[in-house]
């Protein structure tokens, strides 16, 4: 594998600093390097500094690649998607007024894509993941986490949690499974939903953790879903298994998720729109990451955004994450996030990006291994067509990622011809 050179960047930002999830102040913190290169050999980063240091360390035979002009980051971290399903959702588009709940109650929302995804076939689901997976990359996203919860039976979700694990082996982009099968009660234990949380509990849990098919449990915790009690037995059986635990709390109503993601020192809690202080200092004391999911928000056409200049103040850590699905936030485009969470959350650019790179890396136990640009870490490395990183945000709507690197070998290049 020949040496990899990113040289002459207008702006390397590297995010070295201390090795933990930046909070508060820290995360204005980008370590950048103007005029900056990074050196990457057998998929590793072995150099980085200004290019009068590193350009000479590079191999005769180096691949390089001038960003002069250019934005060079870590790839994005995505800390929260639902990449693998069947049929989309735009039918449900909220013209005639209804919100996420009604759409749901009538059969709609996840229900929906849970009755289209059944129907298909694990290769059929693998080729439609296919095209999502690019676009994540298009998009400068290195590393996602992948939930299933779109099968809501034992063989369903094995076959979703079966296509994250192809994914993973036959394309560039590094996902991290979750098994989220307590995502919603499906239609056939409506009348029965103790029935269904034993399924789970009792065959579920232990057929993906028997199999090494996912390395969290997620629960969508919510009164109308999966009320805190039900959450619990479920989060239990999980961390009995081996399994980190993850959550969906407060996204629609203050349920007291945050307090129980607190409860079981859960890796994240995710959404948080409803949040309190109270759960605000529970999150901090407990060491719970706060994924914050501010396109579901937007694409929902609610206006209640997650405090996170609360919780940046409380010096919580927190990342940011795309919540790509096929319903409430159907986007691969974290810059699309990043520019929601500026202009909707008061946060800075510099506390977005750390959000949805080294904070998202260790919200996914990966910190020490991605998330920066720091010698020793893994070459997962984007240009961007911008000289200062806080266009990125500013310019919404434009895919701003050029060149993207995963672990030392470029995957996507957009640059046009000779360049």
């Amino acid at each position: 594998m020949a040496d990899l050179i990113v040289e002459n960047a207008s702006q390397l930002v590297t995010l070295a600093g201390p090795a933990r999830p930046r909070a508060g102040a820290e995360m204005r913190e980008l370590g950048i390097i103007i005029g900056g290169a990074l050196l990457a050999r057998d998929g590793v980063i072995v150099a980085v500094g200004a290019a009068s240091e590193v350009e000479p360390q590079a191999g005769p035979d180096a691949i390089r690649i001038d960003a002069r002009t250019s934005v060079v980051m870590p790839g994005f971290v995505d800390a929260h998607t639902h990449p693998v399903f069947a049929g989309t959702r735009e039918d449900e588009m909220r013209a005639a007024g209804l919100t996420y709940q009604q759409i749901a109650s009538q059969g709609g929302g996840i229900r929906s894509t849970v009755r289209k995804t059944r129907e298909a076939s694990e290769d059929d689901l693998f080729e439609m993941a296919l095209p999502r997976v690019r676009s994540l990359l298009e998009h400068g996203t290195t590393t996602v986490e992948a939930k299933s919860g779109y099968g809501l039976t034992l063989d369903d979700e094995l076959k979703i949690l079966q296509v994250i694990q192809r994914l993973n082996a036959e394309t560039p982009l590094e996902l991290i499974p979750t098994f989220l099968g307590a995502h919603e009660i499906p239609d056939e234990y409506r009348g029965a939903r103790e029935d269904y949380i034993r399924l789970v509990t009792d065959e579920m849990l232990p057929r993906v953790a028997a199999e090494g098919l996912a390395r969290y449990c997620d629960v969508f915790c919510e009164s109308h879903v999966f009320t805190v009690d039900e959450s619990r037995r479920v989060l239990a059986r999980a961390k009995e298994l081996g399994l980190g635990v993850r959550l969906h709390a407060e996204q629609l109503s203050l349920s007291g998720g945050a307090g129980l993601a607190a409860e079981f020192g859960a890796a994240t809690a995710d959404h948080l729109e409803w949040i309190d202080a109270e759960g605000i200092i529970a999150l901090n004391r407990a060491g719970v990451i706060a994924v914050l999911l501010p396109g579901a928000v937007f694409h929902l056409g609610l206006t209640r955004y997650a405090p996170a200049r609360a919780m940046i103040e409380a010096e919580l850590p927190l990342a940011l994450a795309t919540d790509f699905n096929p319903g409430s936030s159907p986007t691969p485009s974290m810059q699309m996030i990043l520019s929601i969470a500026c202009t909707q959350m008061r946060m800075i650019p510099a506390e977005a990006i750390s959000a949805s790179t080294i904070n998202a890396a260790y919200s996914l136990d990966g910190g020490k291994r991605i998330g920066s640009l720091e010698v020793g870490k893994q070459a997962d490395v984007v240009v961007f067509d911008c000289s200062d990183y806080r266009q990125i945000p500013y310019l919404f709507g434009i895919n701003h990622a050029l060149v993207v690197i995963k672990s030392g070998r470029v995957v996507v290049d957009r640059r046009a011809k000779g360049s």
